[in-house]
């Protein structure tokens, strides 16, 4: 087994160097030149060649194409929500303040991920929510505007803004949070499935039928639930989760969404769907979904990692080998308390994934694929995500 300690102190010092800003997959529209070229800008067909050809371009266009690094909100989420889960391991174990810095220093860094979280929040909504800092075109052609707030970027945000407060104690920390669930109740659409509905992605129309961004707004509901026992919160998530359930296939799987173009099954879109159902069963007292917990686990674990340790993105075929698909592993099995259970497997995964998609930089690889690999450091899919993935694995150390 690889030195963990050392492969998160280097992905730690270079975020921290980049002061947690840079660029992302989807960020080609933010290109300076493509901005003063209004016939481009105007067709959506050119919006969608610039944003896929950056995306899956193994060279790095946006120095050249003048792409600016900057915040990104869910990014910003999850190493708040990372450095409390420092800050946690710490206070547990004092002895780790030799490899993860004093109590006091980790605190400062919450209170500013925390500040600067809340700053980034998308404005003229029912509650706080976040978006992404780029304007994406999607494949169906479809805009969705820079800082459009979404269900899943903003279930990350709040959520670690509520443990921004437990370690702080903070009041407007949680403050805020709560206030989101007034953005997924009145914002959102809802998708009648099942005898309950889907929550959309975002406020827009499109993307309305995809079963973790779904269950993502259940588990933010549950989370508010928590807090406040308002009925209202855990009723809508229930209902939610309902349908979602619903949909489970009888192996344990799920596939992406309603939809016939959203029929794959994935590995880390399943870990989000498990970490929204154990967040409704455990914050809201309902254990009717259970067997859909077990039955999901049981599929996710033997279907998305072969015996070596490589995890595969799809069910039924590894490649590309997404940097999400081994840190969402830690996540779920923190998240679904199975991790001592499964160490054996997370150790496996989590060796090989620093052998192979970790730089000598720090950073972690977008993609790795059978011909020429995405070696680009993106802030938010890859290193901010891996960021909050390896501290779960410090509450295990």
């Amino acid at each position: 087994m690889r030195d963990f300690y050392a492969s998160f102190a280097a992905l730690r010092s270079w975020c921290e160097a980049e002061r947690f800003k840079g660029w992302d997959p989807y960020d080609g529209l933010n290109s300076k030149i493509f901005q003063i070229l209004p016939f481009f800008r105007k067709s959506a067909l050119c919006r969608l060649i610039m944003i896929q050809g950056f995306k899956r371009c193994p060279v790095n266009l946006r120095r050249i194409a003048l792409v600016p690094k900057e915040y990104n909100a869910k990014g910003i989420g999850l190493f708040l929500q990372g450095y409390c889960n420092l800050y946690k391991a710490v206070s547990a174990r004092p002895e780790l303040e030799e490899k993860l810095g004093s109590k006091e220093e980790i605190l400062s860094r919450v209170h500013e991920l925390a500040r600067l979280l809340i700053s980034l929040q998308s404005k003229g909504y029912s509650g706080a929510c976040w978006g992404y800092n780029f304007d994406w075109q999607a494949r169906r052609l479809f805009l969705f505007p820079k800082f459009t707030p979404t269900v899943v970027a903003t279930s990350f945000c709040a959520t670690a803004l509520m443990e921004a407060y437990e370690v702080t104690g903070d009041r407007h920390y949680l403050d805020t949070a709560l206030s989101s669930a007034e953005f997924i109740i009145k914002d959102l659409h809802r998708t009648p499935c099942s005898g309950g509905f889907l929550f959309s992605y975002s406020p827009l129309k499109g993307n309305d039928t995809v079963y973790n961004a779904s269950l993502l707004g259940s588990r933010l509901l549950s989370y508010c639930y928590h807090y406040t026992h308002k009925e209202e919160y855990k009723e809508l998530a229930a209902q939610s989760v309902k349908a979602c359930c619903a949909a489970q296939e009888s192996d344990g799987s799920w596939v992406y969404g309603m939809l016939p173009v959203q029929s794959w099954k994935d590995s880390f879109h399943t870990g989000y769907n498990l970490d929204g159902l154990i967040a409704y069963q455990e914050l809201c007292n309902d254990t009717t979904y259970s067997e859909a917990i077990r039955k999901g686990f049981d599929y996710y674990i033997a279907n998305f990692f072969e015996a070596d340790g490589t995890p595969k993105y799809y069910n039924d075929r590894t490649y590309p080998i997404d940097i999400h698909c081994p840190g969402q592993l830690l996540v779920t099995l923190a998240r679904l308390h199975r991790y001592d259970e499964y160490k054996e497997l997370a150790d496996k995964v989590l060796d090989w994934t620093i052998g192979h998609m970790q730089d000598r930089c720090g950073y972690f690889y977008y993609q790795l694929k059978p011909g020429i690999s995405s070696r680009i450091p993106y802030m938010r899919w890859s290193n901010a995500f891996m960021f909050c993935a390896l501290s779960y694995r410090l509450l295990k150390s």
